[in-house]
């Protein structure tokens, strides 16, 4: 099948992989523009055009898909099919309708729950004990078309965005390659009207862990927002991020320091295992407390 595959970032990479894996013909890829990054401020490619390069393939990355010539170019791909996981732009209505079998979407979320930008976090932050990847059938609405297709899988207690990503991802990559091999007969249902939800983009601001909350609750904040942008308190003036965690039994003052990084929550506490200190990089637990003197009855978040 002749494809226009359209990623940018980490989680599309394996996808990418997987269609090329099962010898589809990969017409163009479109990608986020290189952006500044690093000390240098030198422009770096999306993760997607690295790997599309290294394989070989044609890349395109316009800055916008609303003007004739940039659809004009799309159509002239003649895709029978554009996969789209993690692109970053609105497609317009030309781009929908290009090629001849229309645009299909991986999205990390068991449709309708989760719709938008952040269904990853928002899983493990709202405490859901399931989640999966859906392959859609896009229309202009945001994450509101039907469903071809859809693979479920369990969070676990301990699991954190970066480790969900991860499976939710090889997840993707195996179902849209499973959905275009069946595309003639998978029926397309659409959406249930109840249970929608919004995965509204992560703010920064959301990242402060608040020690009055229940455990449960900071413990899926902190499992949540592993790695970006990084639950975080503060010790000694400083930032930390708090980047694994797991609910344990205990009860102090919140942001008490029970025992090793045992802290104390509005009810209950957490046992944080991986942490990061401004300006270094991300320590077990262990290895945090070698270096850093934390009395029993520390209080973190105090400014």
């Amino acid at each position: 099948m002749r494809i226009t595959f359209m990623g940018s970032p980490d989680f599309s990479v394996p996808v990418l992989d997987a269609l090329v894996g099962a010898g589809h013909e990969i017409a163009a890829v479109y990608c986020q523009p290189p952006r500044p990054a690093g000390r240098g401020k030198q422009e770096r490619p999306t993760p997607v055009q690295a790997r599309a390069e290294a394989l070989g393939l044609a890349v395109r990355h316009p800055a916008s898909l609303k003007t004739a010539e940039a659809q004009a170019a799309f159509a002239a791909l003649e895709a029978d099919v554009a996969v789209v996981v993690a692109y970053g732009l609105i497609l317009p209505q030309a781009v929908l309708d290009a090629p001849a079998r229309g645009c299909l979407n991986i999205h990390a979320s068991l449709l309708p729950r989760w719709r938008g930008a952040a269904p990853i976090h928002r899983a493990i932050m709202a405490g859901d004990e399931k989640t999966g990847v859906c392959i859609m059938a896009m229309e202009a609405g945001l994450d509101t078309g039907p469903v071809l297709l859809c693979r479920e899988t369990d969070i676990g207690p301990e699991e954190t965005t970066a480790h969900l990503h991860d499976r939710l991802s090889a997840m993707g990559a195996e179902a849209i390659v499973a959905a275009l091999a069946r595309l003639d007969t998978l029926e397309l249902v659409p959406q249930p009207e109840e249970g929608v939800t919004y995965a509204a983009k992560i703010d920064k601001a959301e990242a402060r862990i608040d020690w009055t909350r229940p455990a449960l609750e900071v413990d899926r904040q902190i499992r949540g927002l592993s790695p970006f942008p990084g639950a975080w308190t503060t010790l000694n003036g400083k930032r930390l991020k708090l980047l694994a965690s797991r609910v344990v039994a205990g009860e102090g003052r919140p942001g008490e320091v029970l025992h090793g990084l045992t802290l104390a929550c509005g009810g209950g506490a957490v046992q944080v295992d991986e942490v990061q200190v401004e300006g270094r990089g991300r320590q077990d637990a262990q290895s945090f407390l070698r270096g850093t003197t934390l009395p029993r009855g520390t209080i973190l978040g105090e400014t």
